[in-house]
């Protein structure tokens, strides 16, 4: 019985992590009709950047974090401005051909800069466990679990009552009719990858955490697809 128990602990929180790998296709997709087959090297982005700034630069984990964060809503503006807006118009399929190709390029830049061996955080949360019934449970994993919980809430309630939020829902609906209503198409396209972005980082280095990262952590993103089909392309409670 305690070893299922940790087997249902360990996949509730891996299936938390890709939630919010799956939020990353959800925002993308919800908002402007793509699938975004780079997602996972987002995500890697996300783990690398942070543990670079820890490991290399020697900033503390929590400032690291928020660091981040940062980079990844300007890394999803740039990637939306450069890659993404001179193809509004164009075929989706012509789109998802340009994600493809994003994810090659993102993968190979990491590769090239920290090469493909596996490393590791410095510990970060405490190594005591906590005991739920009587199983004990690293506070990593609490902590992973946590974090996604905040965010699909958080991203819930922002697109149910901010304005970017329905605007967004407005977008995925009808760009026709969104832009009548005079929605800026661009500036939602742009605030989905930088979302999107954001929540793959955090995604990234949580697993980051756990198992430490290298090159083949990319591969999360399509272990997280048929999660995404099954929920829903559209919904971010499928997710």
């Amino acid at each position: 019985m305690e070893f299922f128990l940790q087997l249902l602990i360990t996949g509730i929180v891996v299936g938390s992590i890709y939630a919010l790998v799956a939020l990353g296709f959800v925002l993308i997709y919800k908002s402007t009709g793509v699938i975004n087959f780079a997602q996972g090297e987002l995500l890697m982005w996300g783990a690398y950047v942070c543990l670079c700034l820890t490991v290399q630069f020697k900033i503390p984990f929590w400032p690291s974090f928020f660091i981040t964060l940062v980079f990844s809503f300007i890394l999803g503006l740039l990637i939306e401005r450069l890659l993404l807006r001179p193809m509004i118009g164009e075929p989706i399929i012509s789109i998802i051909m340009l994600t493809i190709g994003l994810s090659s390029l993102l993968r190979s830049i990491i590769q090239i800069i920290w090469g493909t061996e596996t490393r590791v955080f410095p510990q970060v949360f405490s190594p005591h466990p906590i005991y739920i019934a009587g199983v004990p449970v690293a506070q990593v994993y609490i902590w992973s679990v946590v974090f996604s919980v905040v965010f699909l809430i958080l991203l819930s309630l922002f697109f149910k009552y901010t304005i970017f939020g329905i605007a967004m829902r407005a977008t995925a609906d009808d760009q026709q009719a969104a832009m009548s209503m005079g929605i800026s198409v661009k500036t939602i396209f742009a605030i989905a990858w930088c979302i999107s972005a954001v929540v793959s980082a955090v995604g990234g280095i949580l697993i980051g955490t756990i198992n430490g990262i290298n090159a083949s952590l990319s591969e999360i993103g399509l272990k997280v697809f048929p999660a995404v089909i099954l929920g829903g392309l559209d919904s971010i409670p499928g997710a």
